[in-house]
């Protein structure tokens, strides 16, 4: 077989395990473009490798991309100690809800050391046993399942307590769209639980609230001023749909750059509202 027929039948096993590796680079690491990054050099190291010597290539190509990102993490976290306002991770918008890991779980997973992410992610999330995880990793499997349930404890309140109706969790963002936008507060304020909370991440680059909006009066107090801004400056609704597997929609506000809007809906009330306006997160939207 000739050096080209090689490289491409290399490529052609590592395009069907594509998706997988980018969904765990993107859980990994809560950003796209860096996901996009890392398995683009999984890529490279698998068409430099001795593929001879590899037995299980999607073993082989999780285990490189699993330790690319354990890598990237160390920098990312001092990255986001000096991060201008809320870190939110860039948004993925999908027609369906993606129930494995939505946006309050990714936060959540933000709080655990990088072993306890993967840990978690590859056993609890991509249904890999202990063994395989230890493998991957590079600890003992007893290590691994101590790391793993460290994690489960920490992110146990992120789950999801009840399943949401994916048609009601889309009737209330479209709701909230319209309420928010027609400055119909009494509409706004029936769709919030009492102990809303808002987070807007602007990353510097667009304005956005510097901490968290906690309670159901500041939040109205903000969207009642929101509301008087988008009088004048109007806003388009590009679609709704799933942002990081919570209903929300997609706009192009008046500054002519895209935003997400992201609810967490418990007892058919809005308890959180994510927004991204940080530009650098929304290229892939584009």
């Amino acid at each position: 077989m000739t050096g080209t027929a090689q490289a491409d039948e290399a490529a052609a096993g590592f395009d069907p395990l594509r998706p997988m590796l980018l969904r765990l680079g993107y859980r990994m690491l809560g950003s796209v473009a860096d996901a996009e990054d890392v398995v683009q050099e999984a890529f490279i190291r698998w068409m430099r490798s001795d593929r001879s010597e590899v037995r299980e290539p999607e073993a082989f190509l999780r285990r490189t991309v699993t330790r690319l990102c354990l890598d990237q993490l160390k920098s990312a976290r001092q990255r986001r100690e000096t991060y201008v306002g809320p870190w939110l991770p860039e948004p993925i918008v999908e027609e369906e809800d993606e129930e494995d890991v939505t946006l309050p779980l990714m936060l959540a997973l933000e709080r655990l050391s990088p072993l306890e992410r993967a840990a978690f992610l590859l056993h609890d999330v991509f249904g890999l046993s202990f063994d395989e995880v230890a493998a991957t990793v590079g600890r003992d499997t007893a290590a691994c399942r101590q790391l793993a349930s460290r994690a489960r404890a920490h992110v146990r309140d992120a789950r999801p307590r009840y399943k949401l109706e994916k048609t009601r969790g889309l009737e209330l963002a479209e709701a909230f769209y319209a309420a928010s936008r027609s400055g119909d507060m009494s509409a706004l304020g029936a769709l919030l639980a009492a102990d809303v909370s808002m987070h807007a991440d602007g990353g510097g680059k667009r304005p956005a609230a510097p901490q968290p909006i906690i309670g159901f009066d500041h939040v109205m107090k903000v969207h009642k001023a929101l509301a008087a801004l988008f009088v004048k400056r109007h806003s388009t609704l590009v679609r709704t749909g799933f942002i990081s597997g919570l209903p929300g929609f997609v706009t192009r506000e008046s500054d002519g750059e895209l935003q997400t809007t992201a609810f967490e809906i418990e007892d058919d009330r809005i308890v959180a509202i994510y927004v991204m306006r940080n530009p650098d997160k929304l290229k892939h939207l584009h």
